[in-house]
């Protein structure tokens, strides 16, 4: 499995030869930025941010995703850039799993140039980034690229994006990511949009009021986390106008309870140990010791060992991590087509150990499942416009996650407010949409360096590279039609 930012589909990569930096006035004593140590929550660093890349006109931007056939790739879907783009970064002050003060950093993307669309109020989109295991990773850098696929989509079309590279990265102080905790997820991400609010009259950002959340994959997760959470908790401060989660685990219980059974899905035993240690950390009551959990090559460090400096490529050939997360069945196949997927979690060597996962079997009421259903998105009523993207064939995050929340939500009588949009359904997306997606499978099943089989290739890059941009743009054209609307 790899990670979103590192394939090369979606990526957007921009040499230091081609960023133009400017200085936002930080080495210099007398106009840097004010510095604020009181270590509140929301409480910016450094105001101004730092700018770490800028655009200035929509030619600049353009040129440099031209210089790359994966960002001429990006810019056939995303668009013409309509804007410039700044690409800040901030340091801000937010907590962990269990309230503890700590800090995360995160970005700011502000159009720029003399297009109408880049200037006056604009709306703002606060988006959560996809699993990774790089600490590293910095969704403020335009060679990043999530970050790269955010800006072309949405910062160059005239929107102000506000992202985080969570708890745990970049230069977090914390030694864990709260990985899929969805009450500190949310907080984080509210603690970045209110670092950023603080930033936005010193950076040239104007906010129309109209505040969007997307997020994709685990930021899937967070962004409707955070729709829930700012909805319930933190109504008299934030006002959602709409969210557009795609391919997100929403239904965690379910998952959790499919991938015990045997339906495992690509990247277990990536995901596996980042859930089950943030849940710890968070809980305390899922396992004594590491060793309770992992077979023994594995058990030593893995608390540590993500987010962290090897890629996910290196973790597996380093033998950190073994692609196999249980040595046995049974096998869960509901769907003969993901017979192989499942099969291919199986083996030796494996991570979880046989004793830990017949203890979670057996037990509906095991600690796993309690954290999963404290985490579970499956309990809220959106008031505010939501749409779920997917690809339905994901191996990673399965469909269910999305017909399931679907379905919670027209139980609760929220179906006029929520659209979903699935990639391999044109009744849902559109023919155009439909057809370019099915275009991009085609060429991936018939790329021999992603897999032996047609069918392998395509799942090798279904959820990291082909679903990402698709479901960015139907996320989009949904945004923009609730702003025509007057939503």
């Amino acid at each position: 499995m790899k990670s979103i930012h590192s394939l090369s589909m979606v990526a957007l990569s921009i040499t230091a030869a081609a960023v133009l930096t400017a200085c936002s006035g930080g080495n210099d004593v007398a106009t840097g930025p004010a510095i604020d140590l009181t270590n509140g929550r929301g409480t910016l660093v450094a105001n101004p941010p730092v700018v770490l890349a800028s655009f200035p006109t929509a030619a600049d931007f353009n040129g440099a995703l031209s210089a790359s056939a994966s960002g001429r790739n990006l810019l056939a879907l995303a668009g013409t850039p309509k804007c410039g783009i700044n690409f800040h970064y901030m340091e801000y002050n937010t907590i962990g799993a269990l309230n503890e003060a700590t800090n995360a950093t995160g970005g700011i993307m502000v159009p720029t140039g003399t297009d109408p669309a880049c200037s006056g109020a604009r709306p703002v989109l606060l988006y959560s980034h996809g699993t990774t295991v790089e600490k590293s990773f910095n969704m403020a850098s335009p060679a990043n690229g999530e970050a790269g696929l955010v800006a072309a989509m949405f910062a160059a079309q005239g929107w102000i994006v506000v992202t985080s590279n969570y708890v745990g990265y970049d230069a977090s102080r914390s030694t864990y990511h709260p990985y899929l905790l969805a009450e500190q997820q949310s907080n984080d991400m509210i603690d970045a949009l209110r670092a950023a609010r603080r930033s936005f009259a010193n950076i040239g950002a104007n906010d129309s009021g109209k505040l969007f959340l997307s997020g994709y994959s685990q930021g899937g997760f967070v962004s409707m986390a955070t729709h829930k959470a700012m909805q319930t908790n933190y109504s008299s401060e934030f006002k959602v106008t709409a969210s557009g989660n795609m391919s997100g685990p929403y239904s965690l219980t379910k998952f959790f309870q499919t991938v015990f059974a045997g339906g495992i899905n690509a990247g277990a035993t990536v995901f596996t140990p980042l859930i089950l240690t943030s849940w710890q950390k968070a809980y305390g009551n899922l396992y004594n010791t590491p060793s309770d959990v992992y077979e023994a090559p594995y058990a030593t460090g893995i608390e540590t060992l993500m987010p962290g400096a090897l890629t996910t490529t290196q973790l597996f050939t380093s033998g950190k991590l073994p692609t196999k997360l249980f040595a046995s069945g049974p096998l869960v196949t509901p769907d003969p087509s993901l017979n192989a997927l499942f099969a291919a979690g199986i083996g030796t060597p494996n991570l979880i150990k046989d004793s830990y996962r017949q203890a979670v079997r057996s037990n509906s009421a095991h600690p796993l499942f309690a954290a999963a259903a404290k985490n579970d998105l499956l309990n809220w009523t959106p008031t505010r416009p939501v749409a779920m993207c997917l690809g339905a064939q994901d191996p990673t995050v399965f469909g269910t996650n999305t017909s399931d929340a679907a379905a919670y939500f027209a139980s609760k009588g929220a179906s006029s407010l929520v659209t979903v949009f699935d990639l391999e359904n044109a009744a849902t997306v559109g023919p155009a949409l439909a057809g370019g997606f099915a275009q991009f499978k085609a060429g991936a099943a018939a790329d021999p360096s992603l897999g032996a089989s047609a069918a392998e290739r395509v799942l090798s890059v279904y959820h990291g590279g082909l679903v990402p941009p698709f479901c960015s743009l139907a996320v989009r054209g949904y945004f923009q039609q609730v702003l025509a609307a007057g939503l």
